[in-house]
């Protein structure tokens, strides 16, 4: 049985057309499970409306507060029956052989419990505005060959690189993920299942375009907004406060991860080795004194212990503007 985890919240504009692109698929899905986090918009008359034509059940879910994107698929996910759930976005639109490739996958390697693709980008016309999301976040061939090398993890610990809106999981696998913690900057639901899912080689992707993921400026998380990168002349300039605070924000960070990851007791410790060291290596960064002189024996034992690499893999960088910041 196939199951689709749709968590919806104001998503009128744009339902409709992923609606559809659910109903044409070449497999079709068993069931579609709505979680509404409490919109204001026409959201569920669309989707009821959707229901009175669809060949599967729709179960539609109402939630009585807000409960955010996390905590709403988690919800959304108890709630489906079938074997294997498929996420789902309320923006998105779905290649007509997304569900056909997925099952197909999961089907021929049982090992795995969990499969991503990447997704093309498109904006709110529908348009291709160039590019993948694989593209964006520098999953390459170098890091596929990672991450088919056994090491995913270490892939994820330095960021995020699965999407959840291409996610297919088997159901039987949301017991060793859930509940999904909330405490943790940046660390939603998708995040949580392929970080776990990875530590015990339980996760592999699809190369191709299994879905139109949408660019927008109403999205609630997602890709598209962009950093800005510091220019030399301001790291002089700038107080040194604000380069000292992210990567004290980026050790706790680390550090909640770490301590999640070792309390389960499936988690190879080893495993959590690097993560640790990621961790010790920001928290060091952070902390440096503000004589640059005093900087130098800490930044180099950083430096040849390879730590730098944590940071970036143009790893010189941030070592040199730790010692002449």
């Amino acid at each position: 049985m196939i199951s689709v985890a749709m968590c919806t919240y104001n998503g009128a504009k744009f339902l409709p057309e992923q609606l559809k692109s659910i109903a044409d698929q070449t497999v079709s899905v068993d069931e579609l499970v709505v979680c509404d986090d409490r919109s204001k918009d026409d959201t569920i008359e669309i989707i009821k409306s959707f229901a009175t034509t669809s060949k599967f059940p729709v179960r539609i879910y109402v939630n009585e507060k807000n409960l955010g994107s996390t905590k709403n698929f988690e919800k959304c996910l108890s709630l489906c029956e079938g074997d294997v759930i498929f996420l789902c976005d309320q923006d998105d639109r779905w290649r007509k052989d997304k569900v056909q490739k997925q099952m197909a996958f999961l089907d021929a390697n049982p090992e795995f419990d969990a499969v991503f693709s990447d997704a093309e980008k498109i904006n709110d016309d529908s348009e291709p505005t160039g590019g993948t999301i694989w593209q964006e976040i520098n999953f390459g061939k170098a890091r596929q060959q990672m991450w088919h090398s056994g090491r995913p993890h270490e892939i994820l610990f330095n960021g995020f690189v699965v999407t959840g809106a291409t996610l297919a999981i088997r159901k039987s696998a949301l017991r060793r993920l859930m509940p999904f913690p909330t405490h943790v900057q940046d660390l939603i639901h998708d995040a949580w299942i392929a970080v776990v899912l990875s530590l015990q080689n339980k996760i592999d992707f699809i190369p191709e375009t299994l879905i139109s993921y949408r660019i927008h400026s109403s999205q609630q998380v997602g890709f598209g907004n962009k950093v800005e990168k510091v220019q030399l002349a301001d790291r002089f300039k700038r107080d040194r406060k604000l380069k000292l605070v992210p990567l004290e924000e980026k050790a706790e960070k680390l550090h909640e991860l770490y301590l999640l990851l070792r309390a389960l007791p499936f988690v190879p410790r080893e495993k959590l080795i690097k993560l640790y060291l990621s961790q010790r290596h920001f928290y060091t960064r952070a902390a440096l004194p503000e004589s640059r002189f005093k900087r130098l024996t800490p930044v180099l034992s950083q430096l040849i212990r390879g730590h730098y690499r944590f940071s970036s893999k143009d790893w010189w960088l941030p070592a040199v503007g730790d010692l002449l910041e």
